[in-house]
């Protein structure tokens, strides 16, 4: 019998819309991205806290970076390791959010950390993992599937997301990161930079403005881009901990029932991340009590192996979140361009994607190291050209984020079905005889070189 792969969408995907060219940037700045000297006032942190100043004259950054998440830090890191220059950092909330639950890295997200320099300093907190178990919602397995089989490259991992933060900060010069920043307007100056207020007042005049504030982004607002779309399905996302010991093998467990999906992995070991997916007509009411969050996802899954149950019992209340699953489909010569003069998007600022993937990480980190390049060619020659090398950014990452994004959204609603038919043949045909982990995996191929730093 033929096989089919999931992944077939989109295998061609159509010319990139960012060929028009962004406003080039004034010529008589011969003195863009000298290194500034900050001087470490806590040898043990590599943050800054800078208040404003009423009346004060805007403050000049050559290069700000909005949002202290994934993309902003990898942004940061790899900017300065190519270019050894500082960026600033802005940053709405009063810490890193090192908060929150885990994360799954293909090796396309490995590559980009090895390249920025943190890739052993994370391998070795988390446990890798050798392959997938497919099941039904009463225990019976459909297939299992071994990923050093189908590509000996491969390699996956999960990481908890507020370690992979503080990994990344860590490695940033001191006063990159300035917290309590959250950014009140954006607008453009007659001299061709960016001027950014905060809400504390704080007035900032940017060379060069990356926005990596994530899916509800006001920069990509400002740009005309329109508000990420619910694909109809929302998730309980949690960390369970076993101070004892986690007993699960490493392997992704996915398990399937209709109108709604579960699925857990161990993240190290003590610790186990699990997520639980289910339909829903709207978003609903956000709920921040975690022990309502609990006992909601507790009973979607009442009547399934017991394993989930259990990973859920055994989860801290603070390690419990539901959110609705959005997206944005960058349709050619529709969407608005990555770039306007020199303002920038990266990762979910740009183009949220649904999880069914596991690329929305590892995309970001992409991002990040692509238009490092682009950015680092452009200012060691011709900084005239700035304009140019951000949309040369984004004709290169649209052929492969567009399709990314919609095929996840895709797999996400296949895997989502309702109809007790439709859901028996894909339990019965379509698993256990027709899919191929192979091609589902293709997309993990990413090439990255090490960034080099400069020669001083």
């Amino acid at each position: 019998m033929a096989t089919v792969s999931m992944s077939l969408v989109f295998q061609n995907p159509l010319l990139s819309p960012y060929h028009s060219k962004t406003r080039p940037l004034p010529r008589n700045q011969s003195n863009w991205f000298q290194a500034p000297t900050r001087t470490r006032t806590k040898p043990t942190s590599s943050f800054s806290s800078i208040r404003a100043q009423s009346g004060a004259a805007a403050r000049k950054e050559d290069i700000v970076i909005v949002g202290a998440g994934i993309a902003g830090l990898a942004t940061a890191l790899s900017l300065h390791r190519l270019l050894g220059v500082g960026s600033l950092v802005l940053e709405q909330a009063e810490s890193l959010r090192t908060g929150g639950t885990s994360l799954t890295l293909f090796k396309n997200g490995w590559r980009v950390l090895d390249a920025i320099g943190v890739g052993n300093d994370l391998r070795t907190q988390f446990l890798e993992i050798q392959g997938m178990v497919v099941k039904t919602e009463d225990g019976r397995e459909l297939r299992s599937f071994k990923f050093k089989d189908e590509d000996e490259s491969q390699e996956v991992r999960p990481v908890e997301r507020g370690i992979l933060l503080e990994t990344l900060a860590n490695q940033l010069p001191a006063g990159a990161v300035r917290f309590s920043s959250k950014l009140a307007k954006i607008q453009k100056t007659e001299n061709g930079e960016t001027l950014l207020e905060l809400v504390d007042g704080t007035q900032l005049s940017a060379k060069i403005v990356i926005g990596c504030d994530g899916i509800r982004s006001p920069i990509a607002k400002w740009m005309g881009f329109p508000e990420p779309k619910y694909v109809g399905h929302c998730a309980f996302r949690g960390l369970a901990y076993y101070p004892g010991g986690q007993p699960f093998e490493p392997k992704l467990n996915q398990i399937y029932g209709r109108g709604q999906r579960a699925g857990f992995l161990p993240v190290s070991p003590t610790k186990v991340y699990w997520f639980v997916c289910f339909n829903r007509q709207s978003p609903g009411p956000k709920i921040t009590d975690p022990s309502v969050l609990k006992k909601q996802a507790t009973e979607l899954i009442r009547d399934w192996p017991p394993d989930l149950v259990n990973i859920i019992d055994n989860t801290p209340d603070d390690l419990i979140i539901r959110t609705p699953l959005v997206d944005r489909w960058l349709w050619p010569n529709i969407s608005p361009p990555v770039s306007a003069g020199s303002v920038v998007l990266v990762g979910d600022a740009w183009h949220p994607m649904t999880p069914n993937l596991g690329q929305g990480a590892c995309c970001a980190l992409e991002d990040a190291v692509v238009l490092a390049r682009k950015l680092a060619g452009a200012i060691k020659s011709r900084p005239d050209t700035i304009g140019d090398a951000l949309s040369s950014y984004g004709s290169e990452r649209w052929p492969r984020i567009f399709p990314l994004t919609v095929r996840a959204n895709l797999v996400g609603s296949l895997l989502q079905w309702e109809n007790p038919i439709v859901c028996s043949v894909r339990n019965n045909v379509i698993f256990p005889k027709l899919v191929r982990l192979g091609p589902l995996l293709e997309h993990t191929n990413f090439d990255c070189e090490p960034l080099q730093a400069p020669v001083v």
